[in-house]
């Protein structure tokens, strides 16, 4: 029987798997007829299955999802938005991340476009992947404010070095000046070196008014969309078809007059 000492021995050194392991192992009187190769091979499975746990619950967490229950399996393919089976879970393979190729989902609002992103976010993280969420206009006030206060190296790093970065609401309004160049930017250091995901209302074609200077557009789309898949989703709002009855509904539908 392992002692308390040992078990507490394993916590200090961060095996805290092997410990559950064990400890449950012992719990059970049908573990007592395994040799101890098969004891050893069960807490290095559990342990190592805690370990992956735990790194995607850090990535996951560092990502700062919008939708942090998304996920690929809870997929709703069955609403009118003409959004493929086949093609989304062929995605959520990840060859494309591995690839350093981007994903573009475009979309009336409410189609899902977010929940969407998010989904693909934490398949990313299962993969190994670091992933960061942000929304397009969020993002222009914090790399503006990181100039000022003289963050905005270390900002600039962490936004061009992970590996999936999620760029969601983009062209909610025309770029100014300096948010082109932080574009144009973040783009051109990404490219062929991280995959970028990219969420719009805005078709593609309309991105080159949107960012509103000829040249920038250019080496800005030149770089973000002729090596990124594409879905684009259609219908109404899914807000609408699932919305909820009034809370408090009226009564009658006499006028009030105080």
């Amino acid at each position: 029987m392992l002692t308390n000492p040992t078990l507490d021995q394993m916590r200090t050194l961060g095996l805290a798997g092997m410990a559950a392991a064990w400890r449950e192992l012992a719990e059970q009187p049908a573990s007592n007829d395994l040799g101890r190769d098969e004891w050893l091979g069960l807490m290095l499975d559990r342990e190592v299955a805690a370990r992956a746990d735990k790194r995607i619950r850090n990535k996951l967490a560092s990502a700062k999802l919008r939708f942090a229950e998304a996920c690929i399996e809870d997929i709703d393919f069955a609403a009118p938005r003409g959004l493929d089976r086949r093609n989304t879970l062929s995605l959520a393979q990840g060859v494309w991340l591995k690839a350093n190729e981007n994903l573009i989902i475009t979309g009336q609002t409410g189609t899902g476009k977010s929940w969407l992103s998010c989904a693909f976010a934490r398949q990313a993280a299962r993969q190994d992947h670091s992933v960061l969420y942000t929304r397009v206009p969020r993002l222009f006030e914090e790399l503006a404010l990181a100039r000022l206060d003289g963050s905005f190296p270390r900002l600039f790093a962490k936004i061009t070095r992970v590996q999936l970065l999620i760029l969601d609401d983009f062209g909610t309004h025309t770029l100014s000046d300096q948010q082109r160049f932080h574009l144009f930017e973040i783009v051109e250091e990404r490219y062929r070196r991280k995959s970028t995901l990219i969420t719009a209302q805005v078709p593609v074609a309309g991105w080159h008014d949107l960012i509103a200077d000829n040249t920038v557009a250019d080496a800005v789309l030149d770089r973000l969309v002729h090596n990124a898949h594409r879905i684009e989703l259609a219908g109404d709002s899914m807000r609408k078809q699932r919305a909820s009855p009034l809370l408090t509904p009226a009564e009658n539908g006499e006028t009030y007059n105080p």
